[in-house]
């Protein structure tokens, strides 16, 4: 029976505390719905993690700051977290304001609706003017694991650098916020879009002994767990992904059944049963 109420989101959060303490990697892939988070967990993951993107998509918008609010955000994580056992974990964007009171503000509100831990990134959203200042990156990680730490039970604060997925492939900026975000109490690092074994183990050095997270599925990435693990990576998430691989599959049957009038795509479907009887489960 899945546990409800306060005391189960404190035992998730402790979970999803010492996943990160013990041995070994761990996939924290991102469900963007009830039904995928049921999905995931009956595979036999140990922890979530929300998508920005994903929820995006699904609710028929482009991903980006302005495209999901807040509340909207909580509101898809409450589904997922109820929907589940697993502690759950939130893409927090850049904590929905530029202020780091904003940022303390979202935590709060993060641990409040049950999740276990969220990310806040240091990209402004702003196209012309993509990623916080160094100084103000800082203060508002430093405001985020505060809000965190005031919480009765451990919320994993993971801080994100930028800089390589928005057009700024400057790595010694992005381990210069990564260092300063761990020495303000971040407790996981992450950069999207470390391309190369020789940059992931740079990173993992510098904030060591910090755990760091490596995001897979976008391009030019294509490392197995075992060799993410020898460079020392802690945590992998895969982001949009699995929304986009749902997709391309919707779009191949769509345009079979367009293109050739023929539906040869149920051959490789998930049988209705089996859909019926996973959620009969719960």
């Amino acid at each position: 029976m899945k546990p409800s109420g306060e005391n189960s989101f404190q035992a998730r959060a402790e979970a999803f505390h010492a996943l990160h303490q013990q041995a070994g990697i761990f996939v924290a892939p991102n469900p963007w719905d009830a039904g995928s988070a049921k999905v995931l967990e009956t595979l036999g993951f140990k922890a979530l993690a929300t998508t920005s993107a994903g929820l995006a998509f699904a609710l028929g918008k482009p991903d980006g700051h302005a495209a999901v609010g807040r509340e909207e955000t909580l509101q898809n994580a409450r589904q997922i977290i109820n929907a589940t056992t697993l502690p759950v974990a939130a893409d927090l964007e850049n904590g929905f304001g530029d202020a780091p009171s904003a940022c303390a503000e979202t935590i709060l509100l993060a641990a409040t609706a049950g999740l276990a831990g969220g990310s806040i990134e240091d990209a402004t959203g702003q196209p012309n003017d993509p990623i916080y200042p160094f100084e103000l990156a800082v203060e508002r990680v430093k405001a985020a694991v505060a809000a965190a730490r005031s919480l009765p039970y451990p919320f994993v604060l993971t801080a994100r650098a930028e800089n390589l997925i928005y057009g700024r492939p400057d790595l010694r900026d992005t381990i210069k916020r990564l260092e300063a975000f761990a020495d303000a109490g971040a407790d996981v690092l992450f950069a999207p879009g470390l391309k190369t074994p020789e940059e992931i183990t740079v990173v993992v050095k510098a904030v060591a002994p910090r755990p760091v997270n490596v995001i897979m599925g976008l391009s030019g990435g294509h490392f197995s767990l075992q060799q993410l693990e020898d460079l020392g990576v802690k945590r992998v998430s895969i982001g949009s992904s699995l929304v986009r691989a749902a997709y391309g599959a919707i779009f191949r049957a769509a345009e079979e059944i367009l293109q050739q009038g023929t539906f040869t795509y149920t051959d490789t479907a998930k049988p209705y049963g089996d859909m019926n009887k996973l959620f009969e489960k719960y």
